[in-house]
């Protein structure tokens, strides 16, 4: 018979049994009024103009420093360059012992479970559903109505994997969806789905397992052409109708951009131009992006707000020669 104290081995997934990583960032991030998902001032260097994130990726959190992206990883990570850890394993005991985990460090009196509860988790992280099954149907004439009014086929539809959706699944459950309302499924490489209900409110409006850093059209790209970046699929739809190499991102976040996409895209154009949303939230979210990266402004003009703020609504309203007419005036054709 073995006697003796079971040995307990201190590993990120035990410390993840605890505390969450969220958790983690923090109790170490110098400044405490950051968010996940927004910009805010690098604490690895002196930073004027704010550049660093922590994003949700997939329902994880990881970090980067876009103008530095040596730092860039998950949270164990992110306690190992903040002060300077050689060893993983040390970090992984300073996390222990800074909580109080008591995992390998039995005799510190701090109690992780009265730290995290002075602050609320957030709910979801960007909320994702792990699997979302799809079944399509034929488009239908207000479907097809819709789409022409942003001048797109059933072909164009075709072509970007759109289609109207008939039932969906969230993990495995099946989701309620009204009967006569428009809705679309937009299919990403890997079998990801996005819902989108144009007419539905802000919180209801997308249904998403899209990992947040995917990119769609970098194949457009050619390093002798400038690159436009669009924040929507639908405004990349209408753009392309005007210029050839134009790719979308995910949302208006510098979570967004993986470090791969910033590469490619940085490889592969002449100039970036980035078309976000010309709204107050539109402007702070590309303001932060254009410096991160160096890329150029080209938000629709301000004289169509507040009913117009995209350049899909902008080409519905006032035709794609105005679109046109906006690219050359900025330098992008």
């Amino acid at each position: 018979m073995i006697t003796g104290i079971r040995r307990i081995l201190l590993t990120p997934e035990a410390i993840l049994n605890l505390i969450s990583p969220y958790d983690i960032f923090r109790y170490y991030f110098v400044s405490k009024d950051w968010k996940v998902n927004h910009v805010t001032n690098s604490p690895f260097r002196k930073d004027e103009h704010p550049s660093f994130i922590i994003g949700s990726k997939g329902g994880e959190l990881h970090f980067i420093d876009f103008a530095d992206v040596q730092y860039r990883g998950n949270c164990f990570h992110f306690v190992q360059m903040l002060y300077n850890i050689n060893s993983f394993n040390d970090v992984l005991c300073k996390i222990d012992d800074d909580f109080g985990l008591g995992i390998v460090i039995k005799n510190n009196k701090k109690d992780y479970k009265q730290i995290v509860s002075q602050y609320v988790q957030p709910e979801s992280l960007g909320k994702r559903y792990s699997l979302i099954q799809a079944i399509t149907r034929k488009f239908r004439k207000e479907e097809l109505d819709y789409w022409k009014e942003y001048y797109q086929t059933i072909d164009d539809l075709k072509e970007n994997n759109i289609y109207s959706i008939k039932c969906l699944f969230l993990n495995r459950q099946k989701f309620c969806l009204k009967e006569g309302e428009l809705r679309f499924g937009y299919l990403y490489e890997g079998g990801f789905w996005k819902l989108y209900r144009p007419y539905n409110d802000k919180k209801s409006k997308w249904v998403s397992n899209v990992p947040l850093a995917t990119a769609y059209g970098l194949n457009n790209l050619n390093k002798e052409h400038n690159t436009l970046i669009c924040k929507s699929l639908k405004d990349y739809l209408v753009c392309r109708k005007v210029y050839d190499n134009v790719c979308h991102i995910q949302n208006e976040s510098l979570a967004a951009f993986s470090h791969e996409t910033v590469e490619y895209i940085k490889e592969n154009s002449k100039e970036v131009f980035y078309a976000g949303d010309s709204d107050r939230a539109g402007k702070e979210a590309s303001y932060a992006i254009t410096r991160a990266f160096g890329y150029k402004h080209i938000n629709p003009v301000d004289r169509l707000l507040p009913e117009i703020k995209d350049m899909a609504d902008w080409a519905r309203i006032e035709g794609l020669d105005a679109i046109k007419n906006h690219f050359i005036k900025k330098g992008l054709l």
